[in-house]
């Protein structure tokens, strides 16, 4: 069986990642493992007079960190640990990963394909590739499922 002491999961406060959330808590529970709860504030760019592309933050760090605050596990028992960081969000989150030897990552995918993956980029698909530790990604249909 694979031991899981510590779960790392990365949110964006999306809808797609409520749900995640509340399974890395029921994952944190049923293992009595620790759960580290991480958003990153990724740069957006501006262009400055000469040209030049300038880092800018696209959110305010105490409104992110006032959400962090907001999200209690949804389990019984189970003991949180928050972070916020800043940069590229696949960078820190792998980094945070490592720093913690998180033992399994747990994070939603909004299911960009096409175009809008090539110019934008995955987070979730390249924490999957570069993670030294299992990643389980979640997707919400955004149809029902036919039953």
């Amino acid at each position: 069986m694979l031991p899981i002491r510590t779960i790392l999961y990365p949110t964006d406060f999306s809808d797609a990642a409520r749900s995640a959330f509340d399974l890395a808590c029921a994952l944190a529970r049923d293992y009595r493992a620790t759960l580290i709860v991480a958003h990153v504030i990724a740069p957006g760019h501006v262009f400055a007079p000469n040209g030049a592309v300038v880092p800018f933050p696209t959110e305010e760090p105490g409104e992110a960190c006032d959400q962090l605050a907001r999200m209690h596990p949804t389990s019984p028992g189970v003991h949180a640990y928050y972070r916020l960081l800043k940069g590229d969000p696949a960078e820190q989150i792998l980094k945070l990963a490592t720093d913690t030897k998180a033992d399994m990552v747990v994070m939603a995918t909004h299911g960009t394909s096409g175009l809008t993956r090539l110019l934008v980029g995955s987070v979730a698909e390249s924490v999957m590739r570069k993670a030294g530790c299992p990643v389980l990604t979640m997707r919400i249909p955004t149809q029902p499922v036919p039953t």
